[in-house]
């Protein structure tokens, strides 16, 4: 079954941005498929608890509750090491479900020949 990737970078700052990639994720997830997402920059956030919970924009689901949606169908979220230290997060801060991840594990992620990449926003 191939796996599928979907790169989140914002948060925040932009909600609808942040939260598309993960509607796909979510339905992904619920399709039964391989489902990883990988935070980068803003969107590192995500593994810090509460900061998802903020994260909405009208019309749209919470980025919270697709969170859960993703992690409870068996999903993986994967946040960028170099971006989480830039942020002052650590592994203690971690909500469950979520990784802290390398640069190596990502790109070994990509160059496997039944990972499939999604760009949304």
């Amino acid at each position: 079954m191939p796996r599928l990737l979907f790169n989140v970078t914002h948060g925040q700052d932009d909600p609808e941005r942040a939260t598309v990639p993960w509607i796909a994720a979510a339905t992904a997830v619920v399709s039964g498929l391989d489902v990883v997402v990988v935070c980068t920059a803003d969107a590192v956030n995500v593994g810090v608890e509460g900061w998802a919970e903020q994260v909405e924009d009208e019309g749209m689901p919470n980025l919270a509750d697709l969170l859960r949606q993703v992690v409870d169908g068996g999903g993986q979220v994967w946040l960028c090491s170099a971006c989480t230290t830039k942020r002052g997060i650590t592994g203690d801060d971690l909500r469950p479900g979520t990784t802290i991840v390398g640069a190596a594990r990502i790109v070994e992620a990509l160059a496997d020949p039944d990972t499939r990449a999604a760009s949304l926003a």
